[in-house]
């Protein structure tokens, strides 16, 4: 019987890097990340302010008991360093940039991909391919989906960068009482759609409900409004769309 092997697809992702390495770097990093530093040693996170909003998206892996490695998008590496070392303190630990190379890697069709930090893959997909992949997800890009204006669950980021068994963090208690005693007005979704652009109205009945964000022929991904139905009849520039 001839066994066949599966090419995985991958993609580059560019990141910026920081370390966080010493005696206090996961006690320092349980006290200002959304998400459990003790309990994973990959993880998703969020850097935050202390009313809640967007500092920084975070991936993070633990390289050793006491060496963290951070990644975020390339335009906020600065950010990210300079918030840490900030609220640094008399906690024992360096923080500093690095350079490093990711790869995205799917084992089969587009879906949840594994980020590999400097391995050696062949990348056989492009730009504009991993922007498909994005928005048919519903991942939320910084600058486009996200960034300082957004608050976590209206992004979808409450279900996957924040733990709500964890101690104190910066911005834990706007984003712990939404979690509890509130709800958001919009949330990020996929859309069916033959074509849009970015900053397109989404319509419902004559009324705007949500705005476009991303988009690639077939799909785009975009705000709207959590008291429209899934199953609604939507229109983004005089095309007929609906929530995928």
């Amino acid at each position: 019987m001839t066994m066949s092997i599966v090419t995985p697809t991958a993609a580059l992702r560019p990141r910026a890097y920081v370390r966080v390495k010493g005696p206090d770097a996961e006690d320092f990093l349980q006290r200002m990340l959304s998400n459990d530093v003790s309990t994973a040693d990959v993880f998703d996170a969020l850097l935050l302010t202390a009313k809640g909003r967007l500092i920084a998206p975070l991936r993070v892996w633990r390289r050793d008991a006491d060496d963290f490695l951070i990644a975020s998008e390339p335009e906020l590496g600065d950010a990210l360093r300079m918030t840490l070392t900030r609220a640094r303190f008399a906690a024992n630990c360096e923080i500093e940039r690095e350079e490093h190379t990711s790869t995205l890697v799917w084992r089969g069709d587009f879906g949840s991909a594994e980020e590999l930090i400097d391995e050696e893959v062949k990348v056989n997909v492009d730009a504009d391919a991993l922007e498909r992949a994005r928005i048919e997800a519903g991942i939320p890009a910084w600058g486009k989906e996200l960034d300082d204006s957004i608050l976590p669950a209206e992004a979808g980021l409450d279900e996957t960068h924040i733990s709500f068994t964890k101690g104190c963090y910066p911005g834990q208690e706007p984003i712990a009482r939404l979690h509890y005693r509130g709800h958001v007005n919009r949330r990020l979704r996929v859309l069916d759609v033959e074509r849009a652009e970015p900053g397109a109205e989404i319509v419902h009945d004559g009324k705007v409900v949500g705005r476009v964000t991303s988009a690639v022929p077939g799909r785009a991904l975009g705000y709207v409004r959590t008291a429209v139905a899934d199953d609604a009849e939507l229109a983004i520039d005089g095309q007929p769309a609906r929530l995928h």
